[in-house]
């Protein structure tokens, strides 16, 4: 039998079935009208990166979005962060995901918050993106690395199409300081051939390598972890079960996955870093 590839192993990893209904009757249970559904009423489970919403927020701030500015979000996910991007910043944002039903269910919450003619979701590979180069204003990626072996080939894409003077940002999970094996299964990869984790200065070189100037990097690790312990601790509770939130399409592992997320940055196996940089 042969093996899988990553491709196939992210799809399967991440693909839920049913998860757009579970998602729907979740809202609809917790009193979301949804024909005025907005995005901030699917973030717990469409921003599952460390720090939420919150996070999303202080990146693009961080990145000083402009208003129409084009935005690529690589690894888009559910499109959570794209729909705070246009809904918060005003900006246009084509998402790009491997996983194919990932950008069926981003398509549909945009459309039932009426963000369709901001924010719109395809299925493509982060080392062939099927874009013109030059053409963004912003490259975005929120939590998307981890699963990527061929990290240089990525951060060139990112430099091909982006426009001259723009901004590639990003908050990515880092190999923490200590060195070591991390505690699996994690959000990311339940085993460890899916889990391709570099330090940080290791990043920051291909980055630069790629050709692009650092503007801002920082270790926000422990910015978000007393609130992400928390948010792991209550993840799976009988009393947040029918909330929306993460184990909606993680199931029943989503809080031993966010657990050892915890305890692997309280060890100093992983770490959170946000960066900004130019073209």
């Amino acid at each position: 039998m042969a093996s899988q590839s990553l491709d196939e192993m992210v799809n399967e990893h991440y693909g839920s079935k049913g998860l757009l209904d579970r998602i729907l009757s979740t809202a609809r249970d917790n009193g979301v009208v949804l024909d005025g559904a907005c995005s901030d009423d699917f973030s717990p489970v469409a921003e599952f990166h460390i720090g939420g919403r919150a996070a999303t927020i202080d990146l693009a701030k961080m990145a000083q979005l402009s208003l129409g500015d084009k935005v690529i979000d690589i690894g888009s996910g559910l499109g959570g962060p794209a729909r705070t991007l246009a809904e918060q910043f005003a900006v246009e944002v084509e998402g790009i995901d491997l996983t194919h039903e990932f950008c069926a269910v981003a398509n549909e919450l945009t459309r039932i918050t009426g963000l369709t003619d901001k924010a719109i979701f395809f299925q493509g590979d982060a080392l062939s993106l099927p874009s013109d180069s030059n053409k963004y204003d912003v490259v975005w990626t929120q939590q998307s690395c981890m699963n990527i072996e061929n990290k240089p080939q990525m951060f060139a894409e990112a430099y091909r199409v982006l426009k001259s003077g723009g901004t590639f940002v990003f908050q990515e999970v880092f190999a923490g300081d200590q060195g070591g094996s991390i505690a699996l299964p994690v959000p990311w990869a339940r085993e460890a051939d899916m889990s391709f984790l570099w330090t940080s200065d290791a990043i920051r070189n291909a980055v630069l390598g790629a050709g692009f100037m650092e503007v801002i990097w920082k270790n926000a690790t422990n910015q978000y972890l007393e609130e992400y312990r928390i948010l792991a601790a209550n993840t799976g509770n009988a009393e947040n079960a029918s909330k929306m939130g993460a184990h909606l399409m993680l199931g029943s592992e989503a809080r031993l996955m966010r657990k050892n997320v915890v305890d692997n940055l309280g060890q100093g196996l992983i770490s959170i870093y946000q960066g900004v940089f130019k073209k």
